[in-house]
């Protein structure tokens, strides 16, 4: 059976999905900017393990996440920083802190790193929690592809304005200018979070342009989707409130 095969699904499935599902699925397989096929893979299966976590869901139903110690039930083959921001980004991301975030970083975990690493956390928790939503089983992940990272750290980065350093798109090269600068030119804080890995914001922006709206779209009322725009963002706007959404 091919990946994200959803012929068996009650309820049909746009095609696109599926062929961004699968596009993303290679794009986690693939080496990436500072992390390799195999520990992007890991990534992903971190992001899975953390929802089972027994130390996540203690420190869930703590008062202050940081009053519990113990270890993540983890796989074992990525640093122990690494498996913390994972595990926390994906079950208890609204609690998170910049002494925490400053912890990892003078721990030895590159900023590099922790980006790229919560660009693969997102597209699987995004693809995971689309397959909850319809009833599907989630997809196995992928088979980790050989190759190098290619250590590109783009031009035009600023610290500062966030935890992490992002794209000033007034200083950025026109290629990664274009992925921050959103409808109008305009500068969006969105996609500027991960903009320290431009591969990262890209493949975001491609499954979101699936899943929700291109970017292009967000400009404007019109959509060519089952739901209007303003169905859209009532739906948006609850799962934000639920999720405590910072943005």
């Amino acid at each position: 059976m091919p990946a994200f095969d959803y012929s068996a699904s009650t309820d049909p499935i746009r095609a696109d999905l599926a062929d961004e599902h699968r596009r993303a699925w290679r794009h986690i397989a693939a080496a990436g900017t500072w992390l390799t096929g195999a520990e992007r893979v890991a990534v992903a299966d971190e992001t899975r393990r953390a929802r089972e976590c027994a130390l996540c869901a203690e420190r869930k139903l703590a008062l202050s996440p940081f009053a519990v110690e113990g270890e993540h039930d983890g796989a074992g083959t990525l640093p122990a920083a690494m498996v913390d921001e994972i595990h926390r980004v994906t079950t208890d991301a609204k609690r998170l802190t910049r002494a925490w975030f400053d912890s990892l970083i003078a721990g030895g975990l590159a900023v590099e790193r922790y980006v790229e690493a919560l660009g693969v956390a997102v597209l699987v928790i995004s693809i995971d929690e689309f397959h909850h939503a319809m009833g599907l089983p989630p997809e196995p992940l992928p088979q980790p592809e050989p190759g190098e990272p290619s250590r590109r750290r783009p031009a035009g980065v600023e610290k500062g304005s966030a935890w992490v350093p992002m794209l000033d798109p007034k200083k950025a090269d026109p290629a990664d200018r274009a992925i921050v600068a959103g409808p109008g030119g305009r500068s969006a804080e969105v996609l500027r979070a991960l903009s320290l890995v431009p591969e990262e914001v890209r493949a975001w922006v491609e499954l979101s342009s699936a899943q929700y709206l291109t970017p292009e779209k967000m400009a404007g009322m019109k959509t060519d989707r089952a739901l209007d725009r303003s169905q859209i963002e009532l739906v948006a706007g609850r799962v934000s409130a639920l999720n405590e959404c910072f943005y």
